[in-house]
């Protein structure tokens, strides 16, 4: 159980002391750890049945890898290509897969916020790569840098997210050319967790790599003898890798960086329309990956991801937080289980507002990472519309509900002294007293439950005396107040002009193309 006097608000990085002034008060930074047992829907011949469903499709049909440099490494691995298909033996495969560790640590600019990866570890990461932004005040609109900066500011302060994962809007008032230069620098500088860069071609990889190793006032060599930060890919599914994603990816890999491998495979449009079906499709996308990784350079950390969820087939439209993508979660937690990889979901929601359908999306994929044992969770924070919007207010609710899950795990390791298991008390109270005024509670009420930041417990008659806010309104005030007291972390002013000036320089060298 976690003292209340050790808790603290984020917004001043390092310091873990209380202030009358914070906006909340939240639950102090910590490693997550999921002590529940995991949900299997499938038995042991069911999980034989997807693994040898995935090798038959790499070993039949084969996945296109569409970067010569890729498909060249694999075909001195000794797989059939032809083309740009590529088929593999599951021989091979499980031989690459193995190589990757079950479990790994990533050791950000400020080693205190390091996270561990994969067992029952759990890190959560802030919404990444919305083209749209939206808050009660100003609506829905383009995502733009003010925005970024805000969101970044959100990522640093809550406690609950441990990783500063991609944009957590798309800033499109900034050159794409430059794009990644004034963004890295942001969350270099305002945020000081654990960072992604996006595979998006070799310059802007390699600007983010040195930009984080300046950050952290390393040389080459320190900054790249363990993991730092990760890049995430997607598959184009069906059965596709496209260059941009491989060439940022291996060149992680050569600097042993963690990659996470995550196809997105929609049910009943980009994939099959049974769940069963899509998770084969998905596991064998991710593996086909993941065994060139381990062929490049073996044991560098690997992430098995999973994005399966299905479409309204009245629509077309990509469907989130649904029974079925719960289930598509769980099949995929037994099978990184299963080849004994780490794994990566979402809190996904297809809800257009900070409303009840979000909230019931967001739980229904939140628990799934619960229940399938998820170590890392993307879009933790603000994710509304399908991944189209960065919502501050749900930002705000989404990290109500990360604290309370954290606080879940904390109660499942359950005492029985005599003094939990409280049969004195019991007795002392009877059948017509009370335990508010015994000193059994009164020794404990101050740490007994989780104190919210967000909801609201008053009955109805004192809800509408304080004016009845809805609790989307309560978010807007509370992430006002964060920003308004958010001080960035420290650095160290020689390392914070040595990453300005290589921006500067970078940008007068045109930044990075914006084709591939």
């Amino acid at each position: 159980m976690q003292d209340r006097k050790n808790r603290r608000s984020g917004g001043r990085a390092g310091n873990a002391r209380r202030t009358s002034a914070s906006a909340i008060e939240q639950l102090t930074w910590r490693q997550v750890i999921n002590p529940d047992h995991p949900t299997e829907p499938l038995d042991e011949a069911g999980v034989q049945a997807v693994h040898n469903a995935a090798m038959r499709v790499l070993e039949e049909i084969g996945i296109e890898f569409l970067n010569d440099d890729a498909v060249a490494h694999l075909k001195a691995a000794g797989c059939i290509v032809e083309g740009q298909n590529v088929r593999m033996g599951r021989d091979f495969v499980m031989e690459m897969v193995a190589k990757a560790p079950a479990e790994f640590t990533i050791t950000p600019r400020n080693p205190d916020r390091a996270i561990r990866l994969g067992g029952k570890n759990m890190a959560f990461v802030n919404v990444s790569s919305p083209p749209n932004v939206m808050d009660l005040d100003r609506g829905r609109r383009v995502g733009d840098f003010e925005s970024f900066s805000d969101l970044l500011k959100m990522t640093q302060y809550f406690n609950c997210i441990h990783v500063a994962g991609g944009y957590p809007v798309e800033p499109v008032d900034i050159h794409a050319s430059v794009r990644h230069l004034d963004c890295l620098e942001a969350k270099l500088t305002l945020t000081d967790k654990v960072v992604h860069a996006y595979s998006l071609g070799p310059e802007r990889v390699d600007d983010v790599m040195e930009m984080a190793r300046i950050a952290s006032g390393m040389d080459h060599d320190t900054f790249f003898s363990e993991p730092r930060l990760y890049t995430n890919i997607n598959s184009s599914s069906p059965l596709k890798h496209d260059w941009p994603m491989l060439d940022g990816s291996m060149r992680f890999v050569k600097l042993g960086q963690p990659v996470v491998v995550t196809p997105f495979t929609l049910a009943g449009a980009m994939a099959p329309v049974t769940m069963v079906g899509a998770v084969v499709q998905s596991v064998a996308e991710c593996l086909a990956a993941i065994a060139l990784f381990q062929w490049l350079n073996p044991g560098t950390p690997c992430v098995m991801g999973t994005f399966t969820s299905n479409v309204d087939m009245k629509t077309g439209a990509p469907a989130f937080g649904t029974p079925e993508y719960v289930r598509a979660t769980q099949m995929t937690g037994q099978m990184a289980r299963f080849y004994g990889l780490p794994l990566r979901a979402s809190n996904a929601c297809a809800s257009n507002a900070p409303d009840g359908q979000a909230v019931w999306e967001s739980m229904n994929s939140l628990w799934a990472a619960v229940n399938s044992r998820v170590n890392l969770v993307y879009h933790a924070a603000g994710w509304l519309e399908g991944g189209l919007i960065a919502s501050y207010e749900k930002f705000v609710m989404d990290c109500e509900i990360l604290q309370q899950f954290e606080r879940y795990f904390e109660s499942a390791i359950t005492a029985t002294t005599e003094a939990d298991l409280a049969v004195d008390a019991i007795r002392e109270v009877g059948p017509d007293g009370h335990f508010f005024g015994v000193q059994h509670t009164q020794d404990r009420y101050q740490e007994a439950f989780y104190s919210p930041f967000l909801s609201d417990w008053r009955n109805y008659e004192a809800w509408q005396e304080a004016g009845a806010v809805w609790t989307a309104e309560r978010a807007n005030k509370v992430w006002k107040d964060i920003l308004a007291e958010f001080q960035p972390p420290p650095m160290e002013d020689a390392i914070r002009e040595e990453l300005a000036s290589f921006v500067a320089r970078r940008k007068s060298e045109g930044g990075a193309p914006t084709d591939f």
